[in-house]
């Protein structure tokens, strides 16, 4: 009987070695999330030196390898490109507002992501990712499934937190979900949010409901503005989209068919076609796998087109 032929190494590659790119480097090592990772910026004495200073901490990490540099053939072989590089979004900016500055980078990105890692996965965290996943997809031919962004990945958890906070349960007890655009048109899920098997709106503590109307606004409120305060006092979020970065990264590279709410091309899903947006979507090693059409009230619905609306306008000014 023949030995078993050894897995292929599994490589990531990071594009942008600011503070979001190093972010989700540092987690995938942390997590192991690829026996391999590849950093590159422009800035050579940066990719470097982040480089570097990861690899002192291989010893104590679960990844096997990490380079870097100025040379984009350093993403070569990456089964993951998650794009980080961009213009850094100002405090009280809108993350629709980057989308002119940002289209153009990663137009200019696209051939050598081609080039150099053709059978890779996209993953866009750039802001706005949603605009820039259309942006990617078109300019850069590539088959819908095999271009993302994170989504509400990030928004989505930080919404568990949020409740997780006001319930005392642990966060992973908290199923709820914030979908559509990845900015301020995102909003939860409210109808199929659970606390373990009860829904949010059925949550009571004392024999009273615990969340009116007016409570989960605010909490939605809370969560889509979340960023903007996290900007305001360090000038910008890292340490959170890192981690979750590389749990998407994970459901990629494990084949894993799981369940997030990442952004991708829709193909007609509640009657939006040609739109990149956040809903419950299956991942896995091809990619997108399938675009779950979870039902939504009637208010959900219509929100979800608002979102779309959006960004769809945003498209347009930048086409």
């Amino acid at each position: 009987m023949d030995a078993p032929t050894a897995a292929r190494p599994t490589k990531l590659a990071v594009i942008g070695a600011g503070s979001v790119g190093v972010a989700i480097a540092y987690a995938a090592l942390i997590r192991g999330s690829a026996d391999a990772v590849a950093l590159y910026d422009l800035d050579r004495a940066k990719a470097e030196a982040e480089v570097l200073d990861l690899a002192h901490g291989l010893p104590f990490l679960a990844g096997k390898r990490v380079e870097g540099g100025d040379d984009l053939r350093t993403i070569a072989g990456s089964d993951v490109v998650v794009v980080t590089a961009g213009a850094k979004q100002r405090p009280g900016e809108p993350r629709l507002a980057l989308a002119g500055r940002n289209a153009e980078i990663l137009r200019r990105l696209m051939p050598g992501i081609r080039e150099h890692a053709p059978e890779a996965i996209v993953v866009l965290v750039t802001n706005p990712c949603d605009v820039l996943t259309v942006v990617a997809q078109r300019e850069g031919g590539l088959d819908p499934a095999r271009v993302l962004s994170s989504g509400t990945v990030l928004d989505s958890s930080r919404l568990r937190w949020r409740l997780s906070e006001l319930v005392r349960v642990h966060p992973r007890s908290v199923h709820a979900l914030m979908i559509g655009e990845h900015g301020d048109s995102e909003f939860p899920l409210w109808s199929r949010t659970t606390i373990g098997p009860v829904l949010v709106r059925e949550w009571r503590e004392d024999g009273e409901l615990r969340f009116d109307d007016a409570a989960l606004d605010r909490i939605a409120d809370d969560v889509v503005h979340a960023a903007y305060r996290i900007i305001e006092g360090k000038g910008a979020t890292s340490s959170a989209i890192g981690v979750s970065t590389a749990r998407i990264v994970e459901a990629i590279l494990g084949d894993e068919h799981a369940v997030l709410p990442v952004s991708s091309v829709l193909d007609g899903q509640h009657g939006i076609a040609g739109i990149a947006l956040s809903l419950p979507t299956v991942v896995g090693r091809a990619g997108i796998e399938r675009v779950l059409e979870v039902p939504m009230e009637d208010g959900e619905l219509a929100a979800l087109h608002r979102s779309a609306d959006a960004i769809a306008a945003s498209l347009a000014g930048i086409a």
